[in-house]
């Protein structure tokens, strides 16, 4: 027999929370084809009401420790007993797959010392300031146990764990997480948010992902900055074609704040490695800008982005898709103005902007592209 532990997200905002329970299955090692559909209350996760409560949990990806045999974990769809969507099931807005695109999320959080208890680190006694603790060791850290156990469980579990370290604030810590692909991408980082979850109970943690817990005091927030590219960004690349990621990425500024967390405007302040959450802009090499480009990208104009607006509580699906729709954006305006001097129209660019809900008006588009 198989232990299954069904994974889903619930219906509360601004961010949903997880959920989870338990399957006992009569298969001793099953396939991916063996796991059922089960059901769960709605009505319990504001998904439903309570005289149509069922909703349907649809598996759509298998997680097993290595070496472990009758345990698997399966992270779940919400759909509706007529085999649609849930409206709170934002996975299912990511449209096709796509693994030529790459996704990197540095998932930042502090560890409290219990629900609605004080932060790590921060409970009595004088508490020096910032400086010391980013990688610290020793007596400038704390909660390294849980972050290492957590870091080897996901690796285990197949969750391309690339690193972690301790951060700014003192009981602030990070992981970084690699996928090729929409889909995985947001998968494998909320499950490792909810192995991070699971381990809290064992050691009577309370893992904290608001952007800005310590609000006295010169203390940083926590983000959840997305490394991210396409095939088109590794390969072919060339600084037009950044420029007109660039100036799709400004347009659609407001699309992509009103996606990347509550609260973040706390946390983006144009202070503490941030940009002011009105603004947007975009340098080499600065972690104060929108948007960081690596050195190694700049060099010749091929590879990642690093979006650094949003708050470490924000929905990695709606990330995704946000940033998927401004890819599609800049590439529809890149080809529109590869025949910038003979058939370009005014035109043209409406039909973008309009696909896309941009924000620049269509002179201040067609200006800029004509300066790139």
């Amino acid at each position: 027999m198989t232990r299954v532990e069904y994974v889903w997200l619930d219906g509360y905002i601004p961010e949903p929370n997880l959920r989870s329970k338990i399957k006992v299955i009569d298969v001793r090692i099953p396939k991916f084809s063996d796991i059922p559909e089960w059901n769960f209350d709605g009505s319990s996760t504001l998904q439903a009401n309570g005289d149509s409560s069922d909703c349907i949990l649809k598996p759509v990806r298998m997680y097993q420790e290595e070496g472990v045999i009758g345990k698997i974990y399966v992270l779940c769809d919400v759909m509706n007993p007529d085999g649609t969507p849930h409206e709170t099931n934002q996975r299912a807005k990511l449209g096709d797959e796509d693994v030529d695109m790459w996704f990197g999320f540095e998932q930042e959080y502090f560890i409290r010392e219990g629900k609605n208890k004080p932060v790590l680190g921060h409970n009595g006694g004088t508490i020096e300031g910032q400086g010391k603790y980013y990688c610290g060791v020793g007596g400038n850290v704390v909660g390294r146990d849980i972050v290492e156990e957590h870091m080897d469980l996901c690796l285990r579990m197949g969750i391309n764990i690339t690193g972690i370290n301790a951060e700014v604030a003192l009981g602030q810590w990070e992981y970084q997480v690699f996928s090729k692909g929409k889909f995985k991408a947001g998968d494998d980082l909320w499950m490792s948010r909810y192995l991070m979850e699971k381990l809290s109970e064992k050691y009577n943690y309370y893992i904290e992902y608001h952007p800005k817990p310590l609000r006295v005091g010169e203390w940083n927030g926590s983000g959840l900055h997305t490394n991210f590219s396409t095939n088109k960004m590794r390969n072919e690349g060339g600084e037009g074609y950044f420029n007109a990621l660039f100036n799709s990425l400004e347009s659609r500024r407001h699309q992509h704040i009103e996606v990347y967390g509550s609260d973040n405007e706390l946390r983006l302040t144009g202070k503490y490695e941030t940009q002011s959450i009105d603004k947007f802009s975009w340098g080499v090499g600065d972690r104060g800008a929108s948007i960081r480009v690596p050195i190694a990208t700049a060099k010749e104009w091929k590879g990642y982005i690093e979006d650094r607006r949003p708050a470490s509580n924000a929905n990695p699906y709606d990330i995704i898709k946000v940033i998927s729709d401004t890819i599609n954006m800049a590439n529809e305006l890149s080809s529109t103005t590869h025949n910038m001097y003979s058939n370009v129209s005014v035109k043209n660019f409406d039909e973008v902007a309009k696909k896309y809900n941009g924000i620049l008006t269509t002179e201040e588009l067609l200006n800029e592209y004509k300066e790139d």
